[in-house]
């Protein structure tokens, strides 16, 4: 449900690796994006009822703007066949967490889940097989989830190339909004203060490739970054304050530290970033 560029880089996925008879059922709203994504050959058949996309379903996916997700939940919750795996891949989990509860039966397994994967673009027309090829895929079972769907879910995960991490959906919605939530905010952030200067027509003529990869995250949709914010806002305030503090330290140093000074504040930042580099080179 959802089969754009992270449903559909699931569907792209899988249909690489699932065994034979596995049918994969995308839902779209109107005909005309049906075969769009027929044409992609992430899903086998698409449905425009939502009903009918989970009749009998094993697994369903629900790779929406976490907005969508409990209006989708409530109408969906009761078609279900027992023993359905439910899970998703929103950016923040603890308020998906408490609409599984209160609009999915007992009798399904809902498990979170997050791939940390994704690019500035969107839509069917950006998805690929490949995107979840050794990327982190946090995964949140619910109080009611079944070991055999966990299993099956944290098996999932790893058919499409990702490496599985079980965590509670509070401390998910922590770190993520540090490394994931802050860092387009600061993006857009940075476009918003260069493009409303009056020196921006002359400015962009110079910006190149620091000002393209640091404002990269400002091109991500911005629906789904509206609903990051409304659903995670008290973690990614206290990261935006954290990051205020930081960047009135170097402010500071600027206006009153001497030339070592500063120049030692770039070093720990670069020292730290190349450590995380390298650890992340050792876990792929």
């Amino acid at each position: 449900i959802g089969v754009g560029l992270i449903g559909g880089s699931i569907g792209l996925a899988l249909m690489e690796s699932e065994p034979s008879g596995t049918e994969l059922v995308g839902f779209v709203r109107n005909p005309e994006r049906g075969d769009k994504v027929l044409r992609s050959g992430a899903v086998h058949r698409v449905e425009t009822d939502l009903l009918r996309a989970v009749h009998q379903a094993n697994v369903v996916v629900l790779a929406t703007p976490v907005t969508a997700v409990k209006e989708i939940m409530a109408q969906i919750g009761a078609n279900l066949p027992s023993g359905c795996v439910v899970t998703d891949t929103a950016s923040t989990k603890a308020k998906v967490m408490e609409w599984a509860d209160t609009c999915l039966p007992p009798t399904v397994s809902f498990i979170g889940g997050h791939p940390m994967a994704g690019k500035e673009l969107s839509g069917i027309e950006a998805a690929e097989p490949g995107l979840f090829r050794g990327c982190t895929y946090c995964l949140v079972p619910g109080r009611s989830a079944a070991q055999a769907s966990i299993e099956l879910m944290e098996n999932l995960v790893r058919r499409i190339g990702a490496m599985p991490v079980f965590m509670a959906a509070s401390e998910h919605d922590n770190l993520v909004a540090g490394i994931s939530h802050l860092p387009f905010i600061l993006s857009s952030a940075l476009v918003t203060t260069t493009t409303r200067s009056p020196q921006w027509p002359r400015m962009s003529g110079l910006a190149a490739t620091g000002y393209r990869d640091l404002t990269r995250l400002a091109s991500q949709h911005p629906e789904m970054n509206r609903d990051i914010c409304l659903t995670n806002a008290d973690n990614i305030i206290g990261w935006i304050d954290g990051f205020t503090e930081e960047l009135n330290r170097f402010r500071r140093l600027i206006t009153e530290g001497s030339p070592e000074e500063i120049r030692q504040a770039f070093i720990e930042s670069r020292q730290e970033r190349q450590r995380w580099l390298e650890d992340h080179d050792k876990r792929d």
